[in-house]
């Protein structure tokens, strides 16, 4: 029996969520519409804040429910790949825009400080990125896999920019239209890095770091000295005196050297970026480094 309560609870309150949003609809809304005295809710949930994480959990299952259904479905209709992609980006469409309270707009909500919300919000985060990446390598198999998370990252953009300007109703393209449209601007940028084979940029270390779970100052230093090794590899191969070029070398080895302290000296640390700030060939690099480090 309480079972079937919460479900009707969590069904009518996603409802009116959607609808209303979340500052417009109280617990005595839920409570009416459900047929309840607004106590035998607060039986089942503490507080709205609850019960919307449930609803935002809830939600997610739900969509990657029947996500699974579709690759089960698209299996018995023997479709390729490709129909098979299009088939899920146009789902993840349509349930992103009539469910974007939960999908889309969470930034806006008045629950960025409650531990329980934003708990969920990092599980549904992580599940997604799985998700998308499961997405990627069910289309384009084994040959992207030095790439994934790059392949991801674009996709990802792309994905949200268009589902932003669907859900300001200024895209009149269907949205089946709108998948095999980004589908096929996902085959490019593939094509182009199956062929052209650059140095990939994004590891699962980095695809999981977000406004939720920021890099901390050790990764940032890290990613600084990373910087460095190809600033010290750059700076050999430049046209200069060999004792020049040697003494810059043995300049950011100093700075790379002070990065790996536990606690470096940044007043040691700016003296020695100076070296290098008069040098034109490298403005770009010390500009990055100095954003890298602040």
């Amino acid at each position: 029996m309480e079972d079937w309560r919460k479900d009707k609870i969590l069904d009518v309150a996603m409802d009116l969520f959607r609808q209303k949003g979340y500052s417009a609809t109280s617990m005595q809304d839920i409570a009416e519409a459900c047929g309840m005295a607004k106590a035998s809710i607060y039986k089942l949930f503490a507080s709205k804040e609850e019960l919307f994480t449930e609803v935002f959990v809830l939600c997610h299952q739900v969509l990657l429910a029947k996500a699974a259904e579709l690759d089960r479905s698209g299996a018995l209709l023997g479709l390729s790949p490709k129909e098979m992609l299009v088939r899920k980006i146009e789902f993840q469409l349509y349930y992103t825009l009539e469910n974007h309270i939960f999908m889309m707009d969470l930034k806006e909500l008045p629950l960025t400080g409650n531990e329980l919300f934003v708990a969920a919000w990092k599980r549904k985060k992580s599940a997604l990125l799985n998700w998308m990446k499961d997405l990627m390598l069910d289309k384009y198999g084994e040959p992207i896999e030095p790439y994934i998370w790059d392949v991801v990252t674009v996709f990802r953009g792309i994905l949200i920019e268009y589902m932003r300007f669907a859900l300001q109703k200024v895209i009149s393209l269907p949205m089946a239209d709108l998948a095999a449209f980004i589908v096929d601007r996902m085959d490019a940028v593939v094509g182009d890095l199956i062929r052209m084979r650059p140095r990939p940029v994004i590891d699962d270390a980095i695809a999981r770091f977000n406004y939720l779970n920021p890099s901390d100052e050790q990764r940032r230093h890290g990613t600084a000295r990373e910087f460095l090794r190809e600033m010290e590899s750059r700076i050999l191969g430049m046209t200069l005196p060999e004792a020049v070029r040697r003494e810059m070398a043995e300049v950011v080895g100093l700075i790379r050297k002070e990065l790996e302290l536990e606690q470096p000296n940044a007043t040691l640390l700016r003296v020695l970026i100076v070296y290098f700030e008069a040098i034109p060939e490298l403005k770009s690099d010390i500009r990055q480094l100095k954003l890298l480090l602040s």
